[in-house]
């Protein structure tokens, strides 16, 4: 990993952001990931917690506690540590072994009323429109906008549909959309703008879960078509997973 490339600023007085890239891209992913590998194995005093985006990875921290107590500037402090550990990243696989997860979806129908206008928009039929989908090979990049929200690289430009003009006030959690040239599933049953093709029967937030999210960055994804029969089965029997 060229961390000559790597810009560092702060985010407020509690935390710095890491700056691998400009542009959305997998090896940029992979390096951010080896990156937040190496410092959850080597948290320092003071550190809370990362949080990994497409580009960056922004380190919270308790600068009372970086600091000593005043004797010593907390963000400085901070950036040496940082650049200590990008030197050491350099000599690790950048490219980090990752859980491969099925998401099944029921696709068109009530679950998901935009696939018609989706296939429409891109000259193609609706079963061209699901075939493309599910042949993807989908990166999770990162999670936000709600808990468990994933955000996926990978979607082939034949299927990529604008937003809605008019957001929907409800869509409900599993539903599977899309937004420009990006496909995700919303984790929650929250208002949204992005086009609904299909939904899975699969939670992906549960706070009684001891891991509330179901997937996380750096898994690969692949759906899987299912019948609405298939559907109301799974949801049936999940049993709170």
């Amino acid at each position: 990993m060229p961390t000559s490339n790597v810009r560092l600023y702060p985010l407020g007085d509690t935390a710095i952001v890491v700056q691998f890239g400009d542009t959305i891209k997998r090896n940029t992913h992979y390096d951010i990931q080896a990156f937040g590998a190496l410092l959850a194995q080597n948290p320092f005093q003071g550190f809370i917690e990362y949080v990994p985006a497409f580009t960056t990875l922004t380190i919270y921290y308790n600068p009372f506690i970086v600091s000593q107590q005043g004797l010593i500037d907390p963000y400085h402090k901070v950036a040496g540590i940082v650049n200590e550990l990008l030197q050491q990243v350099n000599q690790v696989n950048s490219v980090p072994s990752f859980r491969l997860v099925e998401i099944p979806v029921c696709y068109g129908g009530s679950y998901g009323p935009d696939l018609e206008l989706v296939a429409e928009l891109n000259q193609l039929s609706p079963e061209e429109v699901i075939t493309i989908h599910t042949t993807g090979d989908y990166l999770v990049y990162m999670l936000g906008f709600a808990p468990g929200f994933p955000y996926l690289g990978g979607m082939s430009e034949k299927i990529a549909t604008p937003r809605k003009s008019k957001p929907r006030a409800k869509v409900w959690a599993g539903s599977v959309g899309i937004a420009g040239k990006q496909t995700g599933i919303y984790s929650l049953a929250t208002p949204g703008g992005w086009q609904i093709i299909g939904r899975t029967p699969l939670q992906l937030f549960n706070y009684h879960r001891n891991t509330p999210c179901l997937l996380q960055p750096g898994d690969h994804i692949k759906f899987i078509p299912i019948s609405e029969k298939e559907f109301e089965s799974k949801k049936e029997g999940r049993n709170g997973a």
